[in-house]
């Protein structure tokens, strides 16, 4: 997550996404999709360039003096700053000189209102596929051109390709991804009540009994933020029903009356219909927001609110507002395996040229390379699709650990189902899919009721 505002936690849902699985859990080919550089740049340029800080990988940008770029992103803080030393290097490399341009929530209005006043960026970063496929419709997105789907191609697994695609054309390049897999939890509580890591959801809910038995809550859930529910269901969904009928829900090709949907709802009601496992009970879940249900899991010392929070690799952020360290106090494990296979639930942000010119393409490829990812990567906070960035450039054990997890999956990973739905089903307080597990964390025993009503919401969104 960029940071803990209400309006970026949500917006970054897709930036925060692949998730993390066991190691060894899902040890998958990647996808060997070849490819090079585009040699007519290293003909202009007279070869590749290089940068201690983002490494030698031979790629080769235009000297582009005299170049001005703008790039829109709604990314805050130190997130916004890293981006920038990023920009920087490409700067450096080519001559050019590019300028951020901070982004409101939702970017597509941002964007609507830019191009509608004639004064477009030249790139930004999108949030969701839906956004992308958004801008592709409007006629705002231009597609990349060879080279950088030659450098795609060379670091980026077809999956993650795919992703950017609309209509059969690349418009994205995902630069940003993060880990929807995880849960973590205060160590000291589980050494003092002599708990071990789960690798399945029978091993979880024995675990979360265990910490019970010492007199420590199990779980904090961020239930005041739906699409904190959204993503416990996808975990949940992915593993128990598998990726097809996984995409299939997303795309509404099944109804949410599915008996897999009732699966995994029953499931779910596991752990939310014990009250005593929640931190506050459902209700003071339902008033508790995303960062607190993290900080509250590493505040107290050995007697905190709760012991696990599961969210995915951004909820660092927020444990850095507290005394707790990671990788010491703070550990983390992947999403128990709930099916046959621990799920990878992904999102990211992708970079989408609006104004097509040398420039644009330049920094697409420059962001579709190893060097722009491997410089952020190792200013910490940040997590890379791009399989061709070095697991040492990141700056800590835990973060490699997620980042190898990320890799590893290849194409096996699924994106965030509730960013492919329209708006008012997946991404709207107090509507939709958001407002549907709220009820349902309230009273899980109503499984046949909650589908009924996600499948009512989901048919007005879909249209179908």
């Amino acid at each position: 997550m960029r940071t803990t505002s209400s309006s970026t936690i949500r917006n970054t849902r897709a930036t925060r996404a692949a998730a993390a699985v066991a190691a060894g859990a899902l040890a998958l080919t990647l996808a060997a999709c070849g490819g090079g550089d585009d040699k007519s740049d290293a003909t202009k340029t007279g070869g590749p360039t290089a940068s201690a800080d983002g490494g030698d990988s031979g790629l080769s940008l235009p000297k582009l003096d005299g170049t001005h770029l703008e790039v829109a992103a709604v990314w805050t803080g130190g997130e916004q700053a890293n981006f920038k030393k990023v920009l920087a290097e490409f700067e450096k490399r080519t001559g050019a000189t590019v300028t951020f341009v901070p982004a409101q929530d939702p970017i597509i209005n941002f964007l609507g209102s830019k191009i509608a006043g004639g004064q477009p960026p030249d790139v930004a970063m999108l949030p969701q596929p839906g956004a992308i496929k958004q801008a592709v419709d409007k006629g705002w997105a231009k597609p990349v051109d060879a080279g950088v789907q030659a450098e795609l191609a060379k670091n980026y697994s077809q999956g993650w390709q795919d992703i950017g695609t609309v209509g059969g054309k690349q418009y994205g390049v995902y630069y940003k991804a993060a880990n929807k897999s995880l849960i973590w939890y205060n160590a000291k509580v589980f050494e003092n009540a002599g708990a071990s890591e789960p690798k399945t959801w029978k091993d979880l809910l024995s675990t979360a009994q265990t910490v019970s038995d010492s007199g420590v809550t199990p779980f904090s859930i961020g239930g005041a933020d739906g699409w904190t529910l959204t993503d416990w269901f996808e975990n949940v969904y992915l593993s128990q029903a598998g990726p097809e009928k996984y995409d299939q829900l997303a795309q509404h090709k099944i109804k949410w009356t599915d008996p897999s949907v009732k699966d995994a709802l029953t499931t779910l009601a596991q752990i939310w219909g014990k009250k005593d496992w929640i931190a506050g009970g459902p209700n003071g879940a339902l008033q508790t927001e995303f960062p607190a249900s993290v900080t509250q899991t590493f505040t107290g010392g050995d007697q905190p609110k709760a012991a696990m929070v599961y969210e995915g690799d951004f909820a660092q952020v927020n444990i850095g507002e507290t005394k707790a360290k990671v990788g010491t106090d703070a550990k983390v494990f992947p999403f128990p395996t709930v099916g046959s296979t621990a799920p990878v639930v992904s999102g990211g942000d992708a970079a989408v040229i609006l104004k097509d010119s040398k420039g644009a393409q330049a920094l697409a490829k420059f962001l579709a390379s190893p060097d722009a990812a491997t410089i952020q990567a190792k200013l910490g906070g940040y997590l890379s699709p791009n399989k061709s960035v070095p697991n040492s450039a990141y700056p800590n054990e835990v973060q490699r650990k997620i980042a190898k997890a990320l890799i590893d999956s290849g194409d096996d990973f699924r994106f965030d189902m509730s960013d492919q739905a329209p708006q008012s089903f997946g991404g709207t307080p107090g509507k939709g899919e958001w407002k549907d597990l709220q009820d349902f964390l309230k009273n899980p025993s109503n499984v046949a009721g909650t589908q009924q009503k996600l499948e009512a919401d989901a048919s007005a969104a879909y249209g179908s």
